[in-house]
């Protein structure tokens, strides 16, 4: 909305011109979600304890959660809503990743409505159907990825070569048609989404990595599409150009607001968790923005909190089918340290320091080709 009022002022002199300013709406962004969620989640922590709308703990989890139980949850809503809003008032409307970010973020949130639904009613961890989820999930990413390959892809200048990082694009990419890469960026999509969501399990521990990624994003969505002084960045720095999607910048600010604001109170002791409401929106926006950014093997580095948390569930499950054994204590992985002892804050804050060391490296990557 505030660049509409830009585009109004057009070279008119005045306060209003700073909105066509990318930078100055990314701090807006910033600024905005997180007093949404800063001024808002006291009067929602109040609302879900007078409803009741308590943590459901596995029985076979550590004993230290069992105090977890009746922590108000579903507290992703409000920051999703803030997401929402920030992106409506600070980004381009006229973007069309700006849209099918926010499309794919809004299906999703209602995905985990339903799952953390399903959860209070039957009063177990379970949730929805696991076939259910799953069809419900990729069937999001593959109408979204529908639309996009098929009617902006080639307007917005989208190449379908892969890129590998560490190497210059021309040295070492692979074409793909048009079908399997939008197979591709689902898949990328969905395991984003689903990483994020089982993260989600000690306080603060998800939402971290998190802040860490949409800021180490936000900056390669600027680099990627944006132009100074006339000359692509990208061109410069040897990243595929996207046209336009320097954009989701601007959201990725949204994002990370909204996640500190919420991490005020989530950190260690929760007064309220994200819930699947929250953990699977904000999984899959990260993975969308890193398909449209073409950053998905990046992506592995970025998220390598996420990555090492859905392999730990992967590994321990057909480990478990096919020899009866199990590699860890407890999957995910946070719950196979704290078996072995760490306390939660230690696990959650050295996630932390890790999250942000594979960002280092993953900006590094631009300077390396």
């Amino acid at each position: 909305m505030f660049y509409w009022l830009y585009e109004l002022a057009g070279d008119t002199p005045g306060f209003f011109r700073l909105f066509g300013s990318p930078v100055f709406r990314t701090i807006g962004a910033t600024i905005t979600a997180m007093f949404i969620c800063l001024f808002l989640y006291p009067w929602l922590i109040r609302k879900l304890q007078a409803k009741q709308i308590g943590q459901v703990v596995r029985d076979d989890g550590p004993e230290s959660h069992y105090k977890k139980r009746g922590t108000p949850t579903m507290g992703g809503t409000l920051l999703i809503i803030s997401v929402l809003v920030t992106a409506l008032l600070w980004c381009r409307l006229d973007n069309p990743f700006v849209w099918l970010t926010l499309g794919i973020t809004v299906c999703y949130t209602i995905i985990g409505f339903l799952d953390d639904f399903w959860k209070l009613r039957d009063k177990s961890s379970g949730g929805m159907p696991e076939k259910g989820k799953l069809i419900s999930q990729f069937l999001t990413v593959g109408i979204f990825m529908g639309i996009f390959f098929g009617y902006i892809a080639e307007d917005v200048g989208y190449s379908l070569d892969v890129y590998l990082p560490f190497v210059k694009p021309e040295t070492a990419s692979i074409t793909l048609p048009a079908w399997g890469y939008g197979i591709f960026a689902a898949i990328v999509i969905f395991a984003t989404s689903t990483a994020v969501n089982l993260t989600d399990g000690l306080d603060g521990l998800a939402i971290g990595p998190t802040i860490v990624s949409t800021v180490t994003f936000g900056l390669l969505a600027y680099l990627t599409g944006a132009t100074l002084f006339g000359h692509s960045l990208a061109e410069w720095l040897l990243l595929p150009k996207v046209e336009g999607v320097d954009e989701l910048a601007v959201l990725c600010a949204a994002i990370a607001g909204a996640s500190i604001g919420f991490l005020w109170y989530n950190t260690y002791p929760a007064l309220v968790f994200m819930g699947d409401v929250g953990a699977l929106p904000l999984g899959g926006a990260l993975g969308a923005i890193a398909v449209f950014t073409k950053h998905e093997f990046l992506s592995v580095i970025i998220h390598g909190i996420f990555v090492v948390e859905f392999l730990s569930v992967i590994i321990q499950r057909y480990s478990y089918k096919m020899t009866g054994k199990r590699v860890f204590a407890m999957a995910p992985i946070h719950h196979h340290f704290e078996k072995k002892g760490w306390p939660e804050t230690r696990v959650t804050v050295r996630f932390w320091i890790i999250s942000i060391i594979l960002a280092l490296v993953a900006i590094a990557s631009l300077k390396v080709r």
